[in-house]
């Protein structure tokens, strides 16, 4: 008897086309932002928004984490990157300078400095230990009111960080500075002049390391588990699915993520102070997430860089006077581009009922595209 044996060869999964081209989409979004940063003049108001805009980015995906991925509506993204801003701030304010920052307080009650890379790490570990202290009791409760015990907590923590008993930790109500910023990455010669400059492309790395996480998570195990919770928990958790354990592992990971969006955004600013973070922050970031599209990574960033780029650039020119002639343009003055802008949301909304990408990803768009193709 002649016995035949087949060997089993295991083949690895190519990458799909759309996945190469969304590849080499994002490497060139990388190559271009480092060759404008090196040809066009670093004072250009460019750079403030590509630097806002994916410190943005970074928070309002782990916003989408919650809200759109696990179902949980948190709106406690400002009170974590509260958190995470101080940490950065208080760990890495060099030793010389901290007699300059606390100046009532002797130097601070922290006495070294820590890297940045660290530093960051730990601003998204402080905020994530008391996302797990504030889940216990909090994430027993659903929805509105959810959202409403999340944004308390944001507002009790800026009020606790502005408390001067703490001084000796967060300087009271005054601001930390002197600590590292994005020009800091820059290389600069023996005279001090920058050859070469990294100051928006240090954090957009950054950004982009922990959003290909965040990926990554949505697509593992937990990723499916968190997207069963939000669809259906009871019969999430007829097949086995721990709720509690798995909404608090959620919520952990978007306030780590939350915390180092603090912390980039301390570094943008140049300063740290707690009044800064009001809930209206939050507000910013949920309506970037429901802009891009709930549930759509590649929404949230999107919707990060154009709500930057609107409120803060391309519609600056309406809250001045314009002249043609002799004829002033009516109704401009200060204050109208908030109209404008509520206006051009208005419409967004209005018109994109899921937002922008709705459930969609960046390699969607190329699928649709050689659908259509093949269709024709």
């Amino acid at each position: 008897m002649i016995r035949t044996q087949t060997n089993k060869q295991t083949t690895m999964k190519r990458p799909s086309v759309p996945t190469v081209i969304t590849f080499f989409v994002i490497a060139a979004i990388y190559v271009g932002v480092f060759v404008l940063e090196q040809v066009v003049p670093s004072t250009s108001m460019l750079f403030t928004v590509l630097k806002k805009g994916a410190i943005y980015a970074l928070v309002a995906v782990s916003m989408n984490l919650l809200n759109g991925f696990t179902g949980l509506f948190s709106l406690g993204q400002a009170g974590f990157m509260l958190i995470g801003a101080y940490t950065y701030g208080i760990l890495t304010i060099p030793v010389a300078q901290r007699a300059a920052v606390y100046q009532y307080y002797d130097g601070g009650i922290v006495q070294f400095a820590m890297p940045v890379i660290p530093a960051l790490i730990l601003a998204g570990c402080f905020a994530a230990i008391f996302a797990f202290l504030i889940g216990l009791p909090v994430l027993r409760l659903k929805s509105d009111y959810l959202a409403i015990a999340t944004l308390g907590f944001a507002e009790i923590v800026r009020s606790i960080f502005q408390w001067d008993k703490l001084g000796a930790i967060t300087n009271g109500s005054n601001m930390l500075r002197l600590f590292p910023t994005f020009n800091d990455f820059n290389i600069k010669n023996a005279d001090g002049d920058v050859l070469i400059y990294f100051s928006t492309t240090m954090p957009f790395v950054v950004v982009g390391i922990c959003i290909a996480i965040i990926i990554a998570l949505i697509h593992s195990s937990y990723g499916r588990a968190l997207m069963s919770i939000r669809d259906d928990e009871v019969a999430a958790e007829a097949m086995g699915i721990n709720l509690a354990r798995h909404k608090q592992y959620a919520f952990c990971v978007s306030s780590f993520f939350a915390g180092i969006g603090g912390a980039l955004l301390a570094m943008y600013s140049n300063s740290v102070q707690a009044k800064s973070f009001t809930s209206a922050m939050t507000y910013e970031i949920l309506l970037i997430v429901v802009i891009g599209g709930i549930g759509s990574v590649t929404g949230s960033c999107m919707s990060a860089f154009l709500f930057v780029a609107c409120s803060e650039w391309w519609l600056r020119f309406l809250d001045q006077k314009q002249m043609i002639g002799t004829w002033q343009v009516p109704l401009l003055r200060n204050g109208f581009r908030l109209v404008v802008f509520s206006l051009i949301i208005m419409v967004v909304v209005l018109f994109f009922r899921q937002g922008i990408m709705g459930t969609r990803e960046l390699p969607d768009l190329f699928r649709r595209k050689k659908a259509k193709e093949a269709a024709k």
